[in-house]
């Protein structure tokens, strides 16, 4: 029985693309609860969802290399994927530093952050795996012990250590005002002035809406085509877009106006909210968060097609929000 290759790269990206959409279809569900996951072992909701993109594309590669039937537990293998990427990047962290990054309090509020963290922001990565897997998902020992590659010894070890372990509070969280770039930047988006907003990339500045797209300096930001500067300023979230967009039913109530941007402080850092008008007021449907290099933008990353972490950001800022969904599709 023979079957059809595809014969050029263009085709190869089709087939690719149609078994990623698949796949999503399959374990997109599960995000939710994988983010959460992520976001307890991690130090803030930036490096949960870069955990959670990660996992998501090694779930899919596994799956297509390795596994002649679906795993049995998608959730549960999902969290595999995390923790293995997770203690990976850990270790790598303490073989270059000899210590452990720390990890600040899970994404509940703010008054609960505290005692959460004690059991968890200065565990070991096993221990803090173990403990977040069987006193916040209830998995049992057998089901962290694969989760984490280990025995069940293993897993009543690390439980037992962590929980005795206590964390130090937080640090209070310094006030930094907004650098002058932050607040060029909404200035010029306010303006819709895309010349002055680009002026503000380096040359080598990476754009990126994350889990979509990454573009590679200036002119890529501001194609009017597909360039995601362009789309920000002038795209209309009230209408459907025939390449995909946002979908229906995440658009109600929009209305038909350009969003504006807002410099606020997150946990010390300034990021930047855009606001879009609704029937019932306006409301956040996306965060920004940017690097620097002096006086320009070096990286640009536009949390829109990320629901935890809109979501997550929007609720410690006491401020009203909407979610997109996680595809452009």
């Amino acid at each position: 029985m023979s079957t059809s290759r595809p014969d050029s790269a263009s085709e190869l990206s089709d087939v690719v693309k149609a078994s990623w959409h698949r796949f999503l279809d399959e374990y997109e569900p599960l995000r939710p609860e994988l983010y959460r996951y992520c976001r307890y072992l991690t130090r803030s909701p930036w490096d949960a969802e870069d955990l959670v993109q990660d996992a998501m594309a090694r779930a899919f590669v596994t799956l297509g290399c390795l596994f002649k039937e679906p795993p049995p537990n998608p959730r549960a293998w999902l969290f595999r994927v995390a923790s293995n990427l997770w203690i990976d990047r850990m270790r790598r962290a303490r073989e270059i530093t000899g210590d452990l990054p720390e990890a600040v309090a899970p994404p509940t509020p703010r008054a609960d952050r505290d005692a959460a963290s004690t059991l968890i922001s200065r565990l070991a990565p096993q221990e803090r795996a173990a403990v977040v897997l069987k006193d916040v998902f209830d998995l049992t020992l057998k089901e962290i012990a694969e989760t984490l590659t280990t025995t069940v010894g293993a897993v009543k070890a690390a439980l037992h250590r962590g929980r005795g372990k206590l964390a130090l509070p937080d640090a209070p969280e310094p006030h930094v005002p907004p650098p002058a770039v932050v607040d060029a930047f909404c200035d010029a988006f306010n303006a819709r002035d895309l010349d002055r907003l680009t002026a503000l990339l380096l040359d080598t500045a990476v754009v990126e809406i994350v889990g979509l797209v990454k573009e590679y300096g200036p002119e890529a930001a501001r194609d009017p085509r597909n360039g995601s500067f362009h789309g920000m300023l002038y795209s209309d979230l009230s209408r459907g877009d025939p390449r995909g967009g946002v979908a229906v039913q995440f658009r109600h109530g929009v209305l038909s106006s350009p969003p504006r941007a807002e410099v606020r402080t997150h946990r010390g850092e300034s990021v930047v909210l855009f606001w879009y008008a609704h029937e019932h007021g306006d409301a956040v449907r996306a965060v920004l968060r940017v690097e620097m290099d002096e006086d320009r933008l070096s990286h640009v990353r536009n949390y829109f097609f990320t629901p935890d972490v809109i979501a997550e950001v929007c609720r410690e800022l006491d401020v009203p929000y909407h979610t997109n969904g996680y595809r452009y599709w």
